[in-house]
């Protein structure tokens, strides 16, 4: 029987990252992927041009429908804009006893806001301690702790402590925006550094939805029954390959997507 997660997130019309992306990470890790839409945006390569929430109560409806007859094994949470949707997803999410990776989603690759300001500390105090790990960039990191953004391993470390602080099972404190010809991603719980994922630096622009790929890859790990660890470190890898190979799918004028089939599309 296939092992089953479910993303909770925004479309993206251009197809590189939110639910298209994250269906296509758990489809490549062999984990069928049911999705709840809780915004569908007007996106490209190169631009956010309009973002439309869906009803709340449709946002439910989505939630129910799938936990009330799918085995869902892990939840993704990303993309969800606005403080009534986040308490929305909370409430729908009350009784799922399965592990939860929460993304939080505040910036497009483009620039483009995806969370409003007056979200960040709903985001902080209703989602944040339901999560089983959380998996930040440096900015997010940084605008849920009010605190500048962290520039060396230690500053990374202090942080990802802080956001267990908050109530945060683990945290992935991801270095993609950090500096340096070695990427750093730190794995963190209550205790300290659990685990260090390096790679160097790739030179593309193309890495669009590396957030959400990431996310939903160790998501995928979770349903499938691994570690929190084990699922971290199957994503890093699977993730690494994904934008090492990005550039042959020449997909848009700006900041195009992660090949998501490297795996199985010939090269």
């Amino acid at each position: 029987m296939a092992a089953i997660a479910l993303t909770i997130a925004g479309s993206d019309s251009g197809g590189g990252a939110g639910i298209q992306a994250d269906l296509k990470a758990m489809s490549a890790l062999g984990v069928f992927g049911a999705s709840v839409i809780t915004a569908v945006t007007a996106q490209n390569t190169q631009a956010v041009t309009a973002v439309h929430g869906i009803p709340l109560d449709v946002i439910s409806a989505q939630i129910d429908a799938v936990l009330n007859d799918l085995d869902v094994r892990a939840v993704k949470i990303g993309m969800l804009g606005t403080p009534e949707i986040i308490h929305t997803v909370a409430r729908g999410l009350a009784a799922f006893e399965g592990p939860v990776v929460l993304d939080p989603v505040m910036i497009a690759k483009s620039g483009d806001a995806l969370l409003a300001q007056e979200a960040v500390r709903t985001l902080r105090d209703v989602l944040l301690p339901t999560a089983t790990v959380l998996t930040p960039n440096l900015p997010e990191a940084a605008c849920l702790l009010n605190m500048p953004a962290a520039e060396t391993r230690e500053q990374m470390a202090e942080q990802g402590r802080a956001l267990c602080a908050l109530g945060a099972g683990a945290v992935v404190m991801k270095g993609g925006h950090g500096s340096g010809e070695i990427c750093h991603d730190l794995l963190i719980d209550r205790s300290g550094v659990m685990a260090e994922f390096q790679a160097p630096r790739q030179d593309t622009k193309n890495t669009h939805g590396t957030g959400c790929t990431l996310s939903s890859s160790i998501t995928a790990g979770l349903a499938r029954g691994l570690t929190l660890k084990d699922a971290v470190a199957q994503a890093h890898d699977y993730l690494q390959g994904a934008i090492a190979r990005a550039d042959e799918l020449n997909v848009g004028a700006g900041h195009g997507p992660v090949h998501h089939f490297h795996r199985v599309w010939p090269s």
